[in-house]
This record gives C-alpha cells, sequence and structure tokens, in this order.
C-alpha cells in the first residue's frame, strides 16, 4: 500500500481531503451519517446550499468514493445517496468535529 501524506503538495490525499473538509462537502457528509437520503431532504436539511452546489458535491463525494448513489428500480425512479464503507468513517470524524465546534461556542462567543 502506498503511503499518503496529506501535507505533500503532489499527495492525491490532499484533494480528497479538500472536498471533504470544504464548506459544502462536510455539511453534505454530516448529513448523510444519519441515514440515506434523497436530494431534496439533503437540500432543505443543509441551508443555504444551491441545487447546483449539492449536485456537485455529491458528484465529487461519489467520484471520491465516499458516497454512493443507489437508484431503486422504481416508477418514477427513487435516487438515494448513502455513505460508502470508507464514507462513514471520514463523516463519523467530520460530524465528531462539527459536534465539537457546537460544544465550544459558548466559550468562542465568550471571547475565551
Amino acid at each position: 500500500m502506498a503511503d499518503f501524506d496529506v501535507f505533500a503538495r503532489n499527495c492525491p490525499s490532499r484533494q480528497v481531503f479538500s472536498h471533504v473538509t470544504g464548506r459544502w462537502g462536510a455539511l453534505v457528509l454530516g448529513r448523510l451519517t444519519v441515514e440515506p437520503q434523497r436530494f431534496g431532504q439533503i437540500r432543505r436539511q443543509v441551508e443555504g446550499i444551491s441545487d447546483r452546489m449539492l449536485t456537485q458535491t455529491l458528484r465529487t463525494l461519489v467520484g471520491d468514493g465516499l458516497v454512493a448513489r443507489y437508484s431503486a428500480g422504481t416508477n418514477p425512479p427513487r435516487t438515494e445517496y448513502r455513505l460508502t464503507d470508507t464514507g462513514r468513517d471520514i463523516a463519523a470524524a467530520v460530524r465528531n468535529l462539527a459536534l465539537a465546534v457546537e460544544a465550544a461556542m459558548p466559550a468562542v462567543e465568550r471571547g475565551a
């Protein structure tokens, strides 16, 4: 297995790290930790994201292998997005970071 170093300029892990830690990638991953969701559900829960940006973010996360797109064979088609095994581990870390930020907010607001 190759060694990866997110701090190295040319390491491919840096690009995935950027997708995961970017504004929308982190929020979408954080929401998908709960359960598989449809596009509209994600859009309603990640306030402020546009349809275009959500589409782009989901495509990127699917391309990185962190999210899987699943279409049930129904009419009309029912497409859901769910975390892959790899995505679950990364999304859990993102969710823990979000919880830590929320917990720190009283101190942040006090300027401590």
